[in-house]
């Protein structure tokens, strides 16, 4: 029955997983090309497909579950084939990361969204995620009780609600409510949590299980009303919900005068019982009244009807006031019930339910949920714990598909794309609230939210597939992307360091001067320790055409600054530079370094000014791990409790002027104001150690830690003797870091993957941390795989302080490609 229902629809989507390493012999799933599959691709048409480059049998589970979702997906309209990568088509969709694997989700030939496919572990979870994803004005996800009463106050006197609380995403109950929902997602408006809390405040007692009510707000046309509620008490199966939706559009109440043994109504067909109420006429009214309320009690249970003794041509016991059906060709129940209460209990009592399942083959496991209540993921675990806290909201200006292009284009904006379901992004909400706080009253910038899973066409036109995604739109110019950390100061930095239109064409030497000493912008010297001054002759057109383009691209990272005018040479004799040359002022350290550019491009200069932002011998911290791990050199760590020695400081800062230094990263660790260091230490060492104390962590290959003798001074000559014996092979490591995983409970909890996955796309373009969108979709304009559907914007590692610091032990005892992933992967939601 459900089958025939669901089959009436389709929808164009193509639904594409890629999996980067995995070959195996799946009847079901036929098996192409990448051409002959994009060639397949019709407007209006589905379709999934796996594509594959070579064996690994670590995919054989995905690609099992994968299997079992072929025939649900071929019901609503989405096919499935597996295509093989070839050497001989290059596809951007056959990657070559061993560890990466994707999901990506189309419309036609418009890509929408993609997914890690960590998070579909199993065939309800494909099912499930797909779903939810197509259908995101169908099903709006709510984390707040104030969000559920402004949508249900909305739909008052026009449409009903589906409430569904489901444990997790992706769990057998979400897939049958996104079953439901796609098929009377037009009907009703289907609204899900995952929030037990939100769940509580509603009035349910026991929270163990998922839930699904129905909220009855067309008929209520005074707004101060509340809906009336029924909960469905039945598993949330996706028969279950079918049959209690129907019986939800069946009347409360229905007049019958007739044999109740002829009486069939559709709540038989669903298996509910029927309940007759005998009235006669003298009593008519109040019998009515006493049926509704029946009515209302047994909504979802039963159908009730109102028996009119007095036109019966068929007799009935005199005394009888109720009569019982169980179901069809079953003899009645003629009852003597003087209490509603009794006429429910006989009922709840008697009810015979099917225990109802789609899957009778799927023996699935249900996953102890104890784990659950544990998130793995702290910035999960962070939202849940601040899940209580009222955020100044209208601090930031609330964007839908009606407001978003004539707030954008009447004022200077910085626009927030989240999803309300996703935790990294109401974790940044927070963040972002704060600097709205930070600038009230005092910036001319707008802030705007908006929130994707309510308004996702505004954000498919807005080349939006992850989130979070923060963008800045100025009149005139191209939007530009924000990548940089997820936390309130960087953000704050980036929107400060824009409200310069870079590179400034500087126009006198005297300009410059003042340029180079901090003088010209001093209010922004605290967002940017170094400032850029590209020289050039008046003639070296190309070359000042390719600094501008990298100007432009590192707008908000970094000041930059253009002359070019006749007497350049008074600058390039003044700081022994050969044109065309960088300049760069490094503000802290007061003073001023040359470097050549000739025949360097846009993309080359962009590289060299990012690298000169890094410190030659930094503190790591949490927030800046991650830059320096990408370097993908060995660190040369020196952990000190609290300030560094002068003379080490010295000995470290020589070496590295000398280029002796280059093939490491040399930085050092404070452990009073990084605790988690000690942590680190006593992996290394069964003992914490005197400090101070220098060693390398050779992370990228091979693990090895090497320490500095202790009875030795940390001296240059020392220093230098010691990294040769290390790199000779003359010392011992002191231990080897093991390359293994650091697991989530569940695969749909592990967010660093989905987060390091992005920045190491990030990293993998040689970008620095904001990015200039040049290719804003602005219309659903259909374009073939291969010809850049949507450009998918990188966005950076969340590293928040309060959120991470455990991770920075983790990043540093154990091998660094479990969590972040190599340079060349790519990834986006």
């Amino acid at each position: 029955m459900m089958s025939s229902s669901f089959n009436i629809f389709s929808v164009g989507i193509s639904f594409v997983m890629v999996c980067i390493f995995y070959k195996s012999s799946v009847d079901s799933l036929p098996e192409l090309s990448p051409q002959k599959y994009f060639s397949t691709l019709q407007s209006g048409k589905a379709s999934l497909a796996y594509f594959c480059q070579a064996d690994s049998p670590s995919t054989s589970i995905f690609l099992e579950e994968l299997n079992k979702a072929v025939k649900p997906l071929q019901d609503y309209g989405i096919s499935v084939a597996k295509v093989n990568c070839v050497k001989e088509e290059a596809s951007r969709y056959c990657g070559k990361e061993k560890d990466l694997m994707k999901a990506y989700l189309f419309r036609g030939n418009i890509l929408l969204r993609e997914f890690p496919t960590d998070t579909l572990f199993d065939v309800n979870a494909i099912i499930a995620h797909v779903l939810f994803a197509l259908l995101f004005n169908e099903v709006k996800y709510v984390t707040t009780l104030e969000r559920l009463q402004n949508i249900e106050d909305t739909l008052k006197g026009k449409a009903n609600i589906a409430f569904a609380y489901v444990r997790a995403i992706g769990t057998p109950e979400h897939r049958a409510v996104m079953e439901a929902a796609f098929v009377y997602g037009t009907t009703y408006q289907f609204v899900l949590t995952t929030e037990i809390a939100l769940l509580g405040s509603i009035g349910t007692e026991d929270i163990e299980y998922a839930h699904l009510y129905f909220f009855h707000c067309k008929p209520v046309l005074d707004l101060t009303q509340q809906c009336r509620r029924t909960l469905m008490e039945q598993p949330l199966t996706t028969l279950n919900i079918y049959r209690f939706i129907k019986s939800m559009e069946a009347p409360l109440l229905t007049e019958v005068a007739e044999d109740p043994q002829q009486v069939s109504t559709v709540h038989l067909q669903l298996g509910l019982p029927l309940v007759f109420i005998v009235s006669q006429q003298a009593t008519y009214e109040a019998d009515r009244r006493t049926a509704e309320w029946i009515g209302w009690r047994l909504l979802g249970k039963a159908g009730v009807l109102l028996l009119l003794r007095d036109s019966l041509e068929v007799d009935i016991p005199q005394q009888a006031n109720v009569v019982f059906k169980r179901e069809e060709g079953m003899p009645v129940e003629y009852l003597v019930l003087h209490d509603i209460d009794l006429v429910i209990s006989h009922v709840e009592n008697n009810m015979y339910t099917e225990e109802v399942r789609e899957d009778e083959d799927n023996d699935i496991e249900e996953p102890d949920m104890d784990t659950l209540g544990i998130q793995d993921d702290e910035v999960a675990e962070t939202v849940y714990r601040d899940r209580k806290r009222q955020l100044p909201l209208e601090l930031t200006v609330e964007l839908t598909e009606e407001t978003f292009n004539a707030t954008v284009t009447a004022s200077d904006s910085i626009v927030l794309f989240y999803a309300g379901w996703q935790a990294v992004s109401m974790a940044f909400l927070q963040s972002y609230i704060d600097l709205a706080i930070k600038l009230k009253g005092t910036s001319t910038m707008l802030l705007a939210r908006i929130n994707c899973a309510d308004w996702s066409d505004v954000c498919t036109k807005q080349n939006v597939t992850e989130f979070p995604v923060v963008k800045m739109y100025k009149e005139g110019e191209n939007p530009v992307s924000y990548a940089g950390m997820l936390g309130t100061e960087d953000l704050l930095r980036f929107i400060q360091l824009s409200r310069i239109s870079c590179p400034v064409n500087i126009t006198s030497v005297q300009e410059a001067e003042e340029y180079l000493s901090g003088e010209l912008y001093k209010d922004l010297i605290s967002y940017s320790s170094v400032s850029v001054l590209g020289l050039f002759s008046p003639t070296m057109t190309t070359a000042k055409e390719d600094f501008t383009e990298a100007g432009k691209y590192l707008k908000g990272c970094v000041i930059t600054g253009i002359y070019s005018e006749e007497d350049v040479s008074i600058l390039s004799n003044k700081y022994t530079a050969t044109l065309p040359a960088l300049l760069l002022a490094r503000h802290k350290e007061d003073k001023v370094e040359s470097l050549p550019l000739a025949n360097t491009h846009a993309q080359d200069i962009v590289q060299i000014i990012t690298n000169s932002l890094l410190e030659t011998f930094p503190e790591i911290t949490v927030e800046n791990l991650p830059t320096y791990l990408r370097l993908q050199k060995p660190l040369l760590v020196l952990f000190s409790d609290g300030s560094i020695n002068p003379q080490y400081k010295k000995a470290m800062l020589t070496l590295i002027k000398e280029k002796h230094l280059d093939s490491l990263t040399p930085c050092w660790l404070n452990l009073k104001t990084t605790p988690v260091g000690r942590g680190v230490l006593q992996m290394y060492f069964d003992v914490l150690p005197p400090l101070p104390l220098l060693v390398v962590v050779n992370l990228h290959s091979g693990g090895q830690v090497f320490a500095f003798p202790s009875d030795q001074a940390i001296t240059e000559q020392n220093l230098l003797l010691w990294l040769k014996k290390v790199e000779a092979g003359l010392e011992s490591p002191i231990t080897i870091l093991p390359a293994q995983e650091w697991k989530p409970p569940l695969p749909a909890y592990n967010f660093l993957h989905m987060m390091d996955a992005a920045a190491s796309q990030h990293s993998s373009r040689k970008s620095p941390e904001c990015v200039k969108e040049t290719d804003v979709q602005e219309n659903d304009k259909e374009q073939h795989e291969d010809k850049s559907a949507i450009k998918k914007e990188p966005t950076e590692t969340l590293r928040i302080k309060h959120w991470n610091r455990r991770f920075l032990g983790q990043l540093i005892t154990g091998r660094i490609s479990t969590l972040i992933g190599s340079p060349n992967q790519t990834f986006t939601m």
